[in-house]
């Protein structure tokens, strides 16, 4: 092991962001009003099949959301059952992806209804540019589809439609050999072309009954629900994308010196960390976001739901022996290959103890000393209501509205094994 500096590390305080707050109260109720607003009863007649779209991402409410769905499309009839759609994740093996929903809440016992999940796909078409377009196998044996997702800004580019229903239609529908497809051809054509191609695909053959997107606030909460029908759905997820982007959360800074990350995973980002956070994409033929501008990043753990997929580790400057050894390298390779993004996976350099992490990457500053170092800690990019700011902060965040300090500053605790104690 090397040899160390000795190291003070910065002081920090306790801080809590502000942003807005819109919140659905009855999640059930409202995708019930939704659906019924859209009078699917004349469009889904009885009997006919309608396979639900089941994500890998951690949405807020999804079982509550799948569950409303369900029982309202037997409400009217109909008989409806959900498929995992999810590109490579779960291993890309049936088995990994029913156990992805599982973790969920999403089950045949919670649904009340089957969970058909397999690997293998049909073509139904294909793009201006030569571009096959995959549906699933169940999916495409259904009579109608029924796309749920959620709605919020891409981690790997910027256009009209991000992550969401149009997204799911194409990489989700198009499960492993799909995804790795359209991500091929998103290096040539670029994302928004080919997923907007993909989805206006799927809309025009006439499998797609409805659509039902979820969009969260800053503090992980349902904020919006919204039905819509096929011909209206990439407008509709144009608009909510503009919500989303004003409602998600941020770093207090555009500046800092080091972004402690205490957790990342699937189940937080696609990516692992949300690069709208970070501000790190390192996507092929895409710029680099301009803010926040962040000079060292170090996660410290993998979530357990992630099962060993530590997509996106390859964005951190340094992390712990213990995420690393916690890593699937063949679900983490396998979700590489497919998103053509091998270039995120790289493992960064690695201590045993969150200290010699810290005093390693505090020492790479420039003339910058670790005491006077911009540095925030934040659970995960999905949770950064409450933040951990450095004294070097402490005065711009007293000429905040948005900030409040909640304390006085307080040395960095580690405990016995030296690491970082929860906060």
């Amino acid at each position: 092991m090397i040899a160390l500096p000795e190291t003070t590390f910065p002081r920090t305080v306790r801080v809590r962001q502000h942003f807005p707050n819109p919140t659905v109260d009855d999640v059930r109720a409202v995708v019930m009003d939704e659906l019924a607003r859209l009078n699917l009863g004349d469009r889904v007649r009885p009997g006919k099949t309608v396979a639900l779209t089941g994500g890998s991402r951690g949405v807020r409410n999804i079982d509550v959301i799948m569950r409303a769905t369900v029982d309202y499309l037997k409400s009217i009839d109909a008989r409806p059952f959900i498929i995992p759609a999810m590109g490579s994740h779960g291993g890309a093996t049936a088995e990994g992806q029913t156990e992805v929903l599982r973790h969920y809440g999403i089950s045949e016992e919670t649904m009340g209804c089957a969970v058909q999940s397999g690997m293998d796909v049909v073509q139904i078409g294909e793009l201006d540019s030569g571009v096959p377009v995959y549906l699933d196998q169940h999916a495409h044996d259904a009579d109608y589809i029924g796309v749920i997702n959620r709605v919020k800004p891409h981690t790997d580019f910027r256009g009209v439609v991000e992550s969401g229903l149009c997204k799911m239609m194409a990489i989700g529908l198009g499960k492993q050999y799909g995804a790795s497809f359209y991500h091929k051809a998103c290096m040539h054509y670029g994302f928004e072309s080919t997923i907007l191609g993909a989805a206006r695909n799927m809309i025009a053959s006439g499998r797609v009954a409805f659509g039902l997107a979820a969009v969260e606030n800053a503090y992980d909460e349902t904020a919006r629900i919204v039905a819509t029908l096929p011909e209206e759905l990439i407008a509709t997820e144009q608009k909510l994308l503009e919500q989303a982007r004003e409602w998600m959360g941020r770093m207090p800074f555009e500046r800092l010196d080091l972004l402690i990350i205490d957790w990342m995973g699937k189940n937080i980002s696609g990516s692992g960390m949300d690069a709208n956070v970070i501000g790190r994409m390192y996507q092929d033929f895409q710029e680099e976001p301009s803010s926040p501008s962040i000079l060292r990043v170090f996660v410290r753990n993998l979530t357990t739901e992630s099962d060993g997929n530590a997509s996106g580790i390859g964005l951190a400057d340094i992390t712990t022996t213990r995420l690393v050894e916690s890593m699937d390298r063949d679900v983490t390779y396998m979700n590489a290959f497919t998103s053509n993004t091998p270039q995120k996976m790289r493992t960064p350099i690695h201590f045993d103890t969150d200290r010699e992490a810290l005093a390693w990457i505090l020492n790479t500053l420039g003339l910058t000393t670790p005491e006077q170092s911009r540095t925030v800690r934040i659970r995960s990019t999905l949770h950064v209501e409450e933040v951990l700011i450095s004294e070097a902060l402490v005065p711009e965040a007293r000429e905040r509205t948005d900030l409040e300090l909640l304390g006085e500053p307080f040395e960095m605790v580690f405990d016995d094994d030296g690491n970082l104690t929860e906060f």
